[in-house]
């Protein structure tokens, strides 16, 4: 990207924690982190218990949580460059808080009702599809330019340590408690991103001015990116890879179910070794000193296609373990140097526009692709999806990479004519 740089940053992969806003956010973050995985566990487990095991009320509750990111997010990131990230995340995070504590007393008191379940993750879905643009935007302010490549490597690092620690703490504590103390440890949790957030040196922020309430500020984000061709090409990127390959809660019990016979142990063996690959390249991104650019967001989403269509033809349940490892490094290397290179290269201004963007097509996209993904899987077999959405992600790089070039040569073309 033009207005990426190779700079350097010193401190090696834990550079950011250098940082005193940063490690106080770090240290918050991880601790809400492992509440939310716990919930997410404990919410379904409460759902199929209410409906008697409903599969289509678990589809209602994901519905209900994840849709409003299709309606909210853009107006998520217009929030973001108009208030005070740090004090918005506060309000947002304990109203988030606020929803596990409703649902944790409803529980352990024995009046929760379904539709109780239902109105808080559309609640909660509605916070967080707020939620996610200011605090992606609010890197930038914590670490600098200088960090945000390591930052957010750090932040994928935390997040998927807690998706290996929280869904096995919370298995034991359903167990031995029921999903109600789940419920309430998870709000207890959010006191620590909250804390960390109270507790920050304003004066270490390095703020941008946020922007006066004007009419026609979305359209002015959507024109910014139309205007940029590489943030184009990184943005349709992110949304074909996400709803064509980072589908593995549909594609890989799929393929363990259909194609090898096998059950839910074997399910909890390749989410456990993808989030391991996922660790690891996470690992990889934050020891990186140079600066995503954007040969990097292509090389890395190329190298993921041709994993993923390699992962869908593994002939054993054995090889097609020690594949999904790659596939896990490949998907946070993509996704951690396209989000970089994404908050990198745009104008401070408009950051939290173009990541409610980049967040809509992230998570949006899920809606799109996983439909067909299931209607491909019934109708040509497990392995399908795999293939496909590798196939699609090739042939998305290389069609991005063509539109570039020829783009490029036309630019050389006129510098030289004038």
């Amino acid at each position: 990207m033009s207005a990426v740089l190779e700079s350097k940053s010193d401190g090696g992969m834990f550079a950011s924690l250098r940082v005193p806003n940063y490690r106080l956010y770090a240290g918050g973050q991880i601790v809400s982190l492992i509440g939310t995985w716990m919930q997410r566990v404990a919410q379904d487990w409460l759902v199929l218990d209410l409906s008697g095991g409903s599969a289509a009320a678990l589809g209602v509750a994901a519905a209900l949580q994840f849709s409003p990111t299709l309606v909210l997010s853009l107006w998520g990131g217009v929030l973001a460059d108009r208030l005070d990230k740090r004090r918005a995340l506060l309000v947002l995070q304990v109203a988030m808080g606020m929803c596990a504590l409703a649902l944790g007393l409803a529980v352990v008191t024995g009046t929760v009702a379904l539709w109780h379940v239902y109105v808080l993750c559309a609640l909660v879905g509605c916070f967080s599809a707020l939620d996610v643009p200011v605090r992606q935007s609010f890197v930038s302010e914590l670490v600098g330019t200088e960090q945000v490549g390591n930052a957010v490597a750090l932040n994928s690092l935390t997040f998927n340590l807690a998706r290996i620690v929280g869904p096995s703490v919370a298995g034991v504590m359903i167990a031995a408690v029921g999903t109600g103390w789940v419920f309430l440890i998870n709000a207890v949790s959010y006191a620590g991103v909250v804390t960390a957030l109270a507790l920050m040196n304003t004066a270490g922020l390095q703020r941008t001015e946020p922007v006066p309430r004007a009419p026609g500020q979305l359209r002015e984000g959507l024109r910014y990116v139309r205007g940029r061709p590489d943030l184009m090409a990184v943005l349709l990127l992110v949304f074909l890879v996400s709803a064509f390959g980072i589908n593995f809660y549909l594609t890989v019990p799929v393929l363990v179910r259909s194609v090898f016979g096998l059950g839910a142990e074997s399910y909890g063996l390749l989410t456990t070794l993808l989030a391991a690959g996922s660790v690891l390249g996470a690992v990889l991104a934050a020891r990186r000193t140079a600066q995503p650019r954007l040969r990097l967001v292509i090389g890395s989403a190329l190298a993921f296609g041709v994993l993923v269509t390699a992962l869908g033809l593994m002939p054993t349940f054995a090889l097609t373990g020690v594949m999904i490892v790659p596939v896990g490094l490949a998907t946070l290397t993509f996704t951690t140097a396209a989000n970089s290179a994404v908050q990198l290269s745009v104008d401070p201004t408009l950051r939290g526009r173009v990541m409610g963007l980049y967040i809509l097509l992230f998570l949006g996209s899920t809606p799109v692709g996983a439909p067909l993904l299931g209607l491909l899987a019934e109708r040509f077999g497990g392995r399908a999806p795999l293939v496909l959405g590798g196939a699609v992600t090739v042939v998305a790089v290389l069609v991005v990479t063509a539109v570039l070039a020829r783009r490029t040569r036309g630019l050389r073309r006129e510098a030289r004519l004038g």
